[in-house]
């Protein structure tokens, strides 16, 4: 008799397994359809002026995050390229250096789109231009201004920007700029204007009047609260997540996505491991920063933490990304057979973030960024060529199409919209 239970017990629970394999294949084959149909859109793609010349371009798989090969294998549509400056001192020369810089991060953007990827990528300006250059199947480029440190106190720069196709520009980024406190501010209290500053105001005014989306990633809370009662068109968060599940300054608390779905505007989640889960992430860093140390010592080259990098030598600095990914990949396929292994931050650990914030402020108001190339990246979305596994976890989640058209881009491209519609109305 036991023969017969455990034979029957078998056959219920191959028909289980079945049953499973059967429903995640037509949830897959959901998703697939669902990522063919809708624009995605991640608002936060960093470059590096050094992959954009005549022979090493975005046209080729590089080691990058991001680049049309992978933009291709991964159904990512539109890259938000970032010119992004680091804060430095706030002086004239410090404002030259800086927009040096921003023109040439300016500058490898057209270049692309212009001479070395123009049969595959276009440069969009608005939301009309992404739609009817996503009819074409080229892949779309967009420009945001992350710092506008290097604008100086030149506010006319702002329109030279948006010619150039900026189409949003943070007013902060690491440390305090002219125009605003940045959130860095938290970890010492020191602030120097608690909000913005005269310069900050008016360039609010300066972006509305010109159709430029202003972003509040990387600012202080009160220089966002102070944002909103001026500005007189929606804004946005273009890479930060959930406070309420990660407590880290970069992300918005309660009250602050309250306050930006009252504005109208939306939060452009971000798959930035360290503002997913704190505790996870630094976990799996300390443990991944002693097998680096290993693997380095194992094959004799030289290893230094990243935070030492400035302090080096320009022979140690070359040496260290020469043998960069010689190490940490070799170190990748270590870890990958090791069972006991730290978690990593994960697709479920940002989704959940997705979750939290629609619950609290609504579909309408919420949508995907990834960091790419400036720190971002985590399983099952290390790179574009992983695009897919995202909309693959929010149909899992239960997302019908029309909500996942929204959060991966039509929320966005409905404020740009907006934004733009105000311009033209002055």
């Amino acid at each position: 008799m036991r023969h017969i239970t455990g034979f029957f017990s078998l056959l219920s629970l191959i028909g289980c397994k079945e049953s499973k394999t059967s429903q995640n294949s037509d949830l897959e084959a959901t998703a697939r359809q669902i990522h063919e149909n809708v624009i995605t859109i991640d608002t936060h793609d960093d470059i590096n002026v050094k992959n954009f010349t005549d022979s090493i371009n975005y046209t080729h798989d590089l080691e990058t995050q991001v680049n049309l090969p992978k933009m291709k294998a991964g159904g990512l549509n539109v890259a938000w390229f970032i010119v992004y400056t680091g804060q430095d001192s706030l002086n004239p020369e410090g404002y030259a250096k800086a927009e040096a810089n921003a023109m040439a991060k300016f500058k490898a953007i057209h270049r692309l789109c212009d001479t070395l990827g123009s049969a595959e990528i276009d440069l969009a300006r608005s939301s009309k231009e992404v739609r009817t250059i996503h009819e074409t199947g080229k892949k779309i480029a967009m420009i945001g201004v992350e710092n506008a440190y290097p604008i100086g106190e030149d506010l006319s720069k702002f329109e030279e920007y948006q010619k150039l196709g900026a189409r949003y520009i943070s007013l902060a980024h690491n440390g305090h700029s002219q125009f605003c406190d940045s959130n860095t501010g938290e970890k010492d209290n020191i602030w120097l204007y608690n909000g913005l500053s005269d310069l900050g105001e008016k360039s609010v005014y300066e972006m509305n009047r010109l159709g430029i989306m202003i972003d509040i990633s990387h600012i202080s809370k009160e220089s966002m609260i102070q944002i909103v009662s001026l500005t007189k068109a929606p804004i946005i968060a273009s890479h930060s997540s959930a406070r309420a599940l990660c407590d880290h300054s970069r992300n918005l608390d309660d009250e602050q996505l309250k306050l930006l779905k009252e504005n109208g505007g939306v939060v452009q989640t971000v798959a930035f491991s360290a503002y997913l889960n704190t505790a996870k992430h630094d976990t799996r860093s300390d443990y991944m920063k002693k097998l680096y140390k290993k693997v380095a010592d194992s094959m004799g080259i030289e290893w230094f933490e990243r935070s030492e990098i400035k302090t080096l030598t320009e022979k140690q600095q070359n040496d260290y990304l020469k043998n960069y990914t010689k190490v940490t990949g070799r170190a990748k396929t270590l870890v990958a057979k090791m069972s006991d292994a730290p978690p990593e931050v994960d697709i479920s650990d940002f989704v959940d973030h997705i979750d939290y914030m629609v619950n609290l402020i609504g579909i309408d108001h919420v949508g995907i960024s990834s960091d790419f190339d400036g720190g971002g990246g985590i399983k099952g979305w290390a790179d574009a060529s992983e695009t897919f596994n995202v909309t693959l976890e929010l149909v899992k989640r239960g997302y019908s199409e029309p909500e996942i058209e929204k959060l991966w881009g039509g929320n966005l491209l409905r404020v740009l919209d907006e934004v733009q519609e105000y311009a033209l109305s002055q």
